[in-house]
Protein backbone atom coordinates (compact mmCIF):
# COMPACT_ATOMS: atom_id res chain seq x y z
CA UNK A 1 0.00 0.00 0.00
CA UNK A 2 1.20 3.62 -0.84
CA UNK A 3 -0.34 7.15 -0.19
CA UNK A 4 0.22 10.57 -1.19
CA UNK A 5 -1.09 13.13 0.53
CA UNK A 6 -2.67 15.07 -2.53
CA UNK A 7 -3.69 18.28 -0.72
CA UNK A 8 -4.45 19.36 2.84
CA UNK A 9 -5.89 22.45 4.27
CA UNK A 10 -8.49 24.79 4.58
CA UNK A 11 -8.48 25.53 0.79
CA UNK A 12 -8.93 21.86 -0.23
CA UNK A 13 -8.52 18.00 0.53
CA UNK A 14 -7.48 15.09 -1.57
CA UNK A 15 -5.62 12.01 -0.83
CA UNK A 16 -4.65 9.30 -2.78
CA UNK A 17 -4.04 5.47 -1.63
CA UNK A 18 -3.28 2.98 -4.29
CA UNK A 19 -1.51 -0.81 -4.35
CA UNK A 20 -0.70 -3.14 -7.38
CA UNK A 21 -4.62 -3.78 -8.16
CA UNK A 22 -6.58 -0.53 -7.20
CA UNK A 23 -6.31 3.16 -6.29
CA UNK A 24 -8.54 5.62 -4.41
CA UNK A 25 -9.25 8.89 -3.36
CA UNK A 26 -10.38 9.58 -0.16
CA UNK A 27 -12.55 13.19 -0.65
CA UNK A 28 -11.85 15.43 -3.72
CA UNK A 29 -12.03 18.58 -2.37
CA UNK A 30 -10.43 20.61 -4.80
CA UNK A 31 -11.68 21.59 -9.13
CA UNK A 32 -11.04 18.64 -10.70
CA UNK A 33 -8.50 20.33 -12.82
CA UNK A 34 -6.58 20.80 -10.09
CA UNK A 35 -7.00 17.28 -8.26
CA UNK A 36 -5.66 16.02 -12.52
CA UNK A 37 -2.89 18.16 -11.81
CA UNK A 38 -1.60 16.62 -8.37
CA UNK A 39 -2.38 13.28 -9.30
CA UNK A 40 -0.09 14.28 -12.32
CA UNK A 41 2.60 15.29 -10.11
CA UNK A 42 2.68 12.19 -7.94
CA UNK A 43 3.05 10.54 -11.45
CA UNK A 44 -0.65 9.31 -11.31
CA UNK A 45 -3.44 9.29 -13.46
CA UNK A 46 -6.89 10.22 -12.48
CA UNK A 47 -8.49 7.59 -15.02
CA UNK A 48 -6.97 5.34 -13.04
CA UNK A 49 -8.83 5.96 -10.03
CA UNK A 50 -10.99 2.93 -9.20
CA UNK A 51 -13.28 4.86 -6.27
CA UNK A 52 -13.94 8.04 -4.65
CA UNK A 53 -14.58 7.56 -0.57
CA UNK A 54 -16.40 10.97 0.83
CA UNK A 55 -15.72 12.08 4.64
CA UNK A 56 -18.25 14.57 5.13
CA UNK A 57 -19.92 17.31 3.07
CA UNK A 58 -17.87 20.25 3.37
CA UNK A 59 -16.78 22.32 0.28
CA UNK A 60 -13.25 21.86 1.13
CA UNK A 61 -13.61 17.96 0.55
CA UNK A 62 -16.51 17.59 -2.04
CA UNK A 63 -15.71 21.04 -4.44
CA UNK A 64 -14.44 18.18 -7.63
CA UNK A 65 -16.40 15.32 -6.29
CA UNK A 66 -19.39 15.78 -9.14
CA UNK A 67 -17.14 16.53 -11.90
CA UNK A 68 -14.35 14.00 -11.55
CA UNK A 69 -17.38 11.16 -10.99
CA UNK A 70 -19.04 12.05 -14.34
CA UNK A 71 -16.04 12.99 -16.13
CA UNK A 72 -14.30 9.11 -15.40
CA UNK A 73 -17.20 7.31 -14.19
CA UNK A 74 -15.79 6.84 -10.54
CA UNK A 75 -17.70 4.64 -7.94
CA UNK A 76 -18.82 7.43 -4.86
CA UNK A 77 -18.75 6.08 -1.51
CA UNK A 78 -20.66 7.85 0.97
CA UNK A 79 -22.84 7.48 4.25
CA UNK A 80 -26.77 7.96 3.77
CA UNK A 81 -26.69 11.16 5.15
CA UNK A 82 -24.17 12.24 3.48
CA UNK A 83 -25.67 11.32 0.21
CA UNK A 84 -28.29 13.56 1.53
CA UNK A 85 -26.29 16.52 2.45
CA UNK A 86 -24.37 16.27 -0.71
CA UNK A 87 -27.85 16.87 -2.93
CA UNK A 88 -27.35 20.26 -4.81
CA UNK A 89 -23.78 20.56 -3.95
CA UNK A 90 -21.67 18.03 -6.00
CA UNK A 91 -24.90 17.95 -9.44
CA UNK A 92 -26.02 14.51 -10.68
CA UNK A 93 -23.88 11.46 -10.24
CA UNK A 94 -25.73 8.32 -12.14
CA UNK A 95 -26.96 5.97 -9.73
CA UNK A 96 -24.92 3.26 -10.69
CA UNK A 97 -21.52 4.91 -9.34
CA UNK A 98 -23.49 6.18 -6.10
CA UNK A 99 -22.40 3.58 -3.10
CA UNK A 100 -23.34 4.02 0.31
CA UNK A 101 -20.93 3.10 2.92
CA UNK A 102 -22.43 2.59 6.35
CA UNK A 103 -20.45 4.37 9.97
CA UNK A 104 -18.60 1.92 11.52
CA UNK A 105 -18.62 -0.84 8.86
CA UNK A 106 -15.37 -2.78 6.29
CA UNK A 107 -15.55 -2.50 2.78
CA UNK A 108 -13.28 -5.42 1.02
CA UNK A 109 -12.21 -4.29 -2.49
CA UNK A 110 -9.65 -6.37 -3.72
CA UNK A 111 -6.89 -6.90 -0.68
CA UNK A 112 -8.13 -3.36 0.67
CA UNK A 113 -9.93 -3.77 4.07
CA UNK A 114 -11.79 -0.04 4.58
CA UNK A 115 -12.93 0.97 7.52
CA UNK A 116 -15.10 3.62 8.49
CA UNK A 117 -15.62 5.33 11.91
CA UNK A 118 -17.38 8.21 13.56
CA UNK A 119 -15.76 11.53 13.99
CA UNK A 120 -16.78 14.64 15.91
CA UNK A 121 -17.21 18.00 13.10
CA UNK A 122 -20.31 20.12 12.99
CA UNK A 123 -21.52 18.02 9.25
CA UNK A 124 -24.59 15.88 8.79
CA UNK A 125 -22.56 12.14 9.56
CA UNK A 126 -19.13 13.05 9.09
CA UNK A 127 -16.61 9.98 9.45
CA UNK A 128 -13.05 8.95 8.08
CA UNK A 129 -11.47 5.90 7.06
CA UNK A 130 -8.91 3.40 7.91
CA UNK A 131 -7.37 1.23 5.18
CA UNK A 132 -6.24 -2.30 5.83
CA UNK A 133 -3.98 -3.99 3.77
CA UNK A 134 -1.41 -6.45 3.52
CA UNK A 135 -1.05 -6.69 7.75
CA UNK A 136 -0.28 -2.61 7.03
CA UNK A 137 -2.86 0.14 8.90
CA UNK A 138 -3.29 3.58 7.53
CA UNK A 139 -5.31 6.00 9.40
CA UNK A 140 -6.95 9.35 8.04
CA UNK A 141 -8.48 11.39 10.70
CA UNK A 142 -8.97 15.53 9.93
CA UNK A 143 -11.83 17.52 11.03
CA UNK A 144 -12.88 16.54 14.13
CA UNK A 145 -13.32 18.38 17.52
CA UNK A 146 -11.59 15.87 19.48
CA UNK A 147 -10.66 12.46 19.46
CA UNK A 148 -12.53 10.51 21.43
CA UNK A 149 -11.68 6.85 23.83
CA UNK A 150 -14.22 5.16 20.44
CA UNK A 151 -11.88 6.94 17.99
CA UNK A 152 -8.69 6.04 19.79
CA UNK A 153 -9.89 3.03 19.91
CA UNK A 154 -10.22 2.41 16.24
CA UNK A 155 -7.09 4.31 15.18
CA UNK A 156 -4.61 2.33 16.98
CA UNK A 157 -1.54 0.83 16.55
CA UNK A 158 -1.25 2.13 12.86
CA UNK A 159 1.89 2.27 10.49
CA UNK A 160 1.06 5.99 9.21
CA UNK A 161 -1.33 8.42 10.43
CA UNK A 162 -2.80 11.63 8.27
CA UNK A 163 -3.65 13.21 11.17
CA UNK A 164 -5.07 16.69 11.79
CA UNK A 165 -3.21 19.21 13.27
CA UNK A 166 -5.30 22.35 12.74
CA UNK A 167 -4.60 25.38 14.42
CA UNK A 168 -2.09 26.72 17.26
CA UNK A 169 -4.55 28.34 19.79
CA UNK A 170 -3.14 31.57 21.00
CA UNK A 171 -2.57 32.20 17.03
CA UNK A 172 -6.23 31.43 16.41
CA UNK A 173 -7.52 33.29 19.82
CA UNK A 174 -5.68 36.23 18.74
CA UNK A 175 -6.33 36.61 15.05
CA UNK A 176 -8.95 38.29 12.40
CA UNK A 177 -11.45 35.46 13.03
CA UNK A 178 -14.81 36.59 14.14
CA UNK A 179 -15.86 35.45 17.94
CA UNK A 180 -18.16 33.58 16.57
CA UNK A 181 -15.83 31.24 14.21
CA UNK A 182 -13.06 30.93 16.56
CA UNK A 183 -15.85 29.76 19.03
CA UNK A 184 -16.91 27.07 16.09
CA UNK A 185 -13.12 25.99 15.23
CA UNK A 186 -12.24 25.20 19.48
CA UNK A 187 -15.52 23.83 19.73
CA UNK A 188 -16.24 19.62 20.15
CA UNK A 189 -17.56 19.64 16.43
CA UNK A 190 -14.73 22.14 15.26
CA UNK A 191 -10.70 21.17 14.99
CA UNK A 192 -8.12 19.63 16.71
CA UNK A 193 -5.47 21.80 18.04
CA UNK A 194 -1.65 21.06 17.63
CA UNK A 195 -1.35 20.27 21.54
CA UNK A 196 -4.66 18.36 21.61
CA UNK A 197 -3.62 15.83 18.39
CA UNK A 198 -0.01 15.59 19.54
CA UNK A 199 -2.17 14.26 22.94
CA UNK A 200 -4.20 12.13 21.23
CA UNK A 201 -1.05 10.71 19.15
CA UNK A 202 0.65 9.90 22.11
CA UNK A 203 -2.47 7.51 22.94
CA UNK A 204 -2.11 5.77 20.18
CA UNK A 205 1.05 5.32 18.60
CA UNK A 206 2.31 1.75 19.37
CA UNK A 207 5.64 0.48 19.99
CA UNK A 208 6.51 0.69 16.33
CA UNK A 209 8.16 2.88 13.51
CA UNK A 210 4.80 5.26 12.59
CA UNK A 211 4.61 7.94 9.94
CA UNK A 212 2.07 10.97 11.22
CA UNK A 213 1.66 13.71 8.53
CA UNK A 214 0.46 16.65 10.27
CA UNK A 215 -2.99 17.63 8.32
CA UNK A 216 -5.29 20.40 7.59
CA UNK A 217 -3.51 23.02 8.78
CA UNK A 218 -5.22 26.37 9.09
CA UNK A 219 -4.08 29.22 6.13
CA UNK A 220 -4.53 31.93 9.03
CA UNK A 221 -4.35 30.39 12.80
CA UNK A 222 -1.45 27.81 12.28
CA UNK A 223 2.59 27.63 10.61
CA UNK A 224 4.01 23.90 9.49
CA UNK A 225 7.17 24.45 11.57
CA UNK A 226 5.27 25.80 14.59
CA UNK A 227 2.71 23.16 14.10
CA UNK A 228 5.53 20.29 13.86
CA UNK A 229 7.47 22.09 16.72
CA UNK A 230 4.42 22.00 18.97
CA UNK A 231 3.24 18.46 17.81
CA UNK A 232 7.09 16.97 18.63
CA UNK A 233 7.61 18.79 22.04
CA UNK A 234 4.03 17.23 23.06
CA UNK A 235 4.85 14.33 21.99
CA UNK A 236 8.32 14.26 23.97
CA UNK A 237 6.72 15.58 27.11
CA UNK A 238 4.91 12.16 26.77
CA UNK A 239 7.49 10.28 26.78
CA UNK A 240 7.44 9.72 22.85
CA UNK A 241 11.48 10.57 21.25
CA UNK A 242 10.12 12.08 17.63
CA UNK A 243 12.39 10.57 14.99
CA UNK A 244 13.30 7.42 16.85
CA UNK A 245 9.66 5.14 16.46
CA UNK A 246 7.68 7.91 15.81
CA UNK A 247 8.54 10.70 12.57
CA UNK A 248 6.68 13.62 11.69
CA UNK A 249 5.80 15.32 7.87
CA UNK A 250 4.64 17.63 6.60
CA UNK A 251 1.53 18.42 3.96
CA UNK A 252 0.59 21.17 2.08
CA UNK A 253 -2.56 22.52 0.62
CA UNK A 254 -0.83 23.02 -3.18
CA UNK A 255 1.78 20.70 -3.18
CA UNK A 256 1.32 16.25 -3.51
CA UNK A 257 3.47 14.62 -0.85
CA UNK A 258 6.04 12.05 -2.01
CA UNK A 259 4.03 8.67 -3.07
CA UNK A 260 5.42 6.08 -0.15
CA UNK A 261 4.90 2.96 1.04
CA UNK A 262 2.80 2.19 3.98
Amino acid sequence: MRFSVLASGSTGNSIYIENDEHAFLVDAGLSNRKLEKLLGQAGRDMKKIDGIFVTHEHSDHIRGLGVAARKYGVPVYANEKTWKAMDGLVGEIPTDQKFIFDMETVKTIGSFDIQSFAVSHDAADPMFYIFHEGGRKLVLITDTGYVSDRMKGWISGADAYVFESNHDVSMLQMGRYPWNIKRRILSDVGHVSNEDAAVAMSEVVGQKETSIYLSHLSKDNNMKDLARLSVAQTLETCGIRVGEFVNLFDTDAEQPTELVPV
